[in-house]
């Protein structure tokens, strides 16, 4: 793009597609740089293109389950992202509790619980609870979660709408869930 060119876009303050497609980087794709953004709950392999391939948590590195990930994008295109993690390499303690990983880049309520924007170790205890730790392994919260026996074609890990409450979703490992929303002032 010739010097003359770029003083009459930036002066005029009009960028067209053609103009970005023009510039794009020749390892992006246009549609990369342009994809449309909708809100509501993303497919596995939309999460797994988004989430790195190993996460940090409690001084270890250990890999997503790519095909067990999903995440939710928020009208503000904000996401959640969650996956299962191979947890082989930490100790049955830790993998009691540390099942999923979630990053969340805006505030999250959690069954009740504030959650701020970062990067946290989750999972399911029993049937009846749901625990967040920050990548130290130290517990944040512990949440109520709920078995769903109707759920007839349980997955290792599913986020689905919560029923009859919009922007609020169910987030599943098998069975048992909790439910979340992105928290008020988000």
């Amino acid at each position: 793009m010739k010097l003359s060119t770029l003083a009459v876009i930036l002066f005029t303050g009009i960028v067209s597609p053609a103009a970005i497609i023009a510039q794009t980087p020749s390892n992006q794709s246009p549609a990369a740089v342009m994809k449309p953004t909708h809100a509501g709950i993303l497919t596995s392999a939309e999460a797994e293109k988004t989430l790195p391939a190993s996460v940090f948590f409690r001084g270890q590195s250990a890999p997503i389950q790519g095909r067990n990930s999903s995440g939710v994008r928020f009208e503000d295109n904000s996401l959640v992202l969650v996956s299962l993690v191979d947890t082989s390499g930490y100790s049955s303690q830790v993998q009691e509790k540390y099942q999923a990983y979630l990053i969340a880049e805006s505030p999250l309520d959690v069954d009740g619980h504030q959650l701020a924007p970062g990067a946290y170790g989750c999972g399911f205890i029993g049937t009846d609870k749901f625990v967040v730790m920050d990548i130290g392994g130290h517990e944040l919260f512990t949440a109520h979660s709920v078995s769903d026996t109707a759920l007839s074609r349980p997955r290792p890990l599913q986020i689905m709408p919560n029923t009859g409450v919009a922007g609020t979703y169910r987030l599943y490992i098998n069975r048992n869930y909790v439910t979340f929303h992105a928290a008020s002032g988000s």
